[in-house]
């Protein structure tokens, strides 16, 4: 028997800010260089004029932008179910062979094709890791959806195994699942001439990201810090000075990564960052990296990067000092999470995926063949 085909056609849900929005496109555009057509439709925030940009140079890729609250976001329901009725109007119009979300509620829809659904993050291990403790009772509306997101989906994947083990613990046994990490394309990313610069990425207003850590310390450190991402605000609506660091705000992902080619070293000391795609995008730079402790990215980088604890500024301040202090150390650094890097290619991500999607498209075609031998039992008796 000849394996399954691969979808000819993948409906998928993104969002417009950080990482998802990231990894969506970039898995789109593997997808479309195999021949595959997908309908991207984000929702949050409208696309600005650099990711239409990006979106509009990828041949066999629609961009459908439906606004809307996301599901994480304060009192969302009325957008997110409104939000699901345009997709499955969409999905109607598009006739995917399969839908590949990147949120959870709308996975309990009655989709047209086999769904997957992938974790990103949520605010149930959020919570747990920055707060210390689970999300309060307000929050009670998110688990219930998630939940029944989750046991809609013919296959939850999560870019690590932390990742998908968060997911089971705080919402339930899940549907059939597997790990399939990131990846990002090298020539997107390349080293350059290296300066002595720290930098970092990341909403500044985020407390997992941890971004602060670095901006505390960095008056205190020889090189230089900068920072780029959505700043934090004080009360009136103005950003938040951060003395001793230069704050870019959130800038184009080109020009992030033509900061990258100029680091030398990236620092994420994160609470919680279910895989770390930027930490990827820096070591393909060629940066030596300082990421938080925690198991997610140990899982990740392994030997490839210093770990330190998320609240320990102290550990922080040094494992920087001595990257910035002994140059052999920090090429070595920098060469080992390269190595590791470009382990993780965008390519062998979409392979992955690809592989998944047959395996769901043929347990699906198997599903019809039986119903319709049972059909064929039943009309001859």
């Amino acid at each position: 028997m000849s394996p399954p085909a691969g979808p000819r056609r993948v409906l998928m849900t993104t969002d417009t800010v950080g990482g998802v929005w990231t990894y969506a496109l970039g898995l789109s555009a593997e997808l479309c260089a195999r021949g595959v057509e997908v309908l991207l439709v984000a929702a949050g925030d409208e696309p600005d004029a650099a990711q239409r940009a990006d979106a509009a140079a990828i041949r066999g890729l629609e961009l459908r932008a439906v606004g809307g609250r996301l599901e994480w976001m304060p009192a969302p329901w009325v957008d997110v179910d409104r939000t699901g009725e345009r997709l499955l109007e969409l999905a109607a119009a598009f006739e995917p062979d399969l839908v590949h979300l990147d949120d959870y509620s709308h996975g309990a829809l009655p989709w047209p094709a086999p769904v997957v659904v992938v974790g990103h993050s949520c605010v149930a291990s959020w919570f747990e890791a920055v707060r210390g403790h689970a999300p309060p009772p307000d929050w009670a509306e998110y688990r219930r959806r998630v939940r029944a997101g989750l046991a809609g989906a013919d296959l939850v994947v999560a870019p690590t195994a932390a990742m998908l083990e968060a997911l089971a613990r705080h919402h339930g046994p899940l549907p059939r699942s597997r790990v399939i990490p990131n990846g990002a394309r090298p020539e997107r990313f390349p080293p350059g001439g290296k300066q002595p610069l720290i930098f970092s990425a990341g909403r500044l207003w985020d407390e997992a990201k941890n971004v602060a850590a670095l901006v505390r310390v960095a008056p205190h450190l020889p090189w230089p810090v900068v920072v780029a991402g959505a700043p934090a605000l004080d009360a009136g609506g103005a950003p938040v000075p951060l003395p001793g660091v230069r704050a870019l705000g959130r800038i184009p992902q080109a020009e992030v990564a033509a900061w990258l080619g100029r680091a030398s070293i990236y620092a994420l000391p994160a609470r919680y960052e279910p895989f770390g795609l930027s930490a990827l995008e820096a070591a393909l730079a060629g940066c030596a990296l300082v990421l938080g402790d925690i198991p997610s990215l140990r899982e990740v980088w392994g030997d490839a990067a210093t770990f330190v604890a998320p609240d320990d500024d102290g550990a922080l301040e040094a494992a920087l000092r001595r990257l910035v202090g002994d140059p052999t150390f920090r090429r070595s650094a920098a060469l080992a999470a390269r190595a590791r890097a470009l382990a993780l290619g965008a390519e062998r991500a979409a392979a992955r995926y690809l592989a998944t999607y047959r395996e769901l498209l043929g347990r699906e075609l198997s599903h019809r063949a039986r119903a319709r031998a049972g059909r064929r039992v039943l009309r001859r008796a």
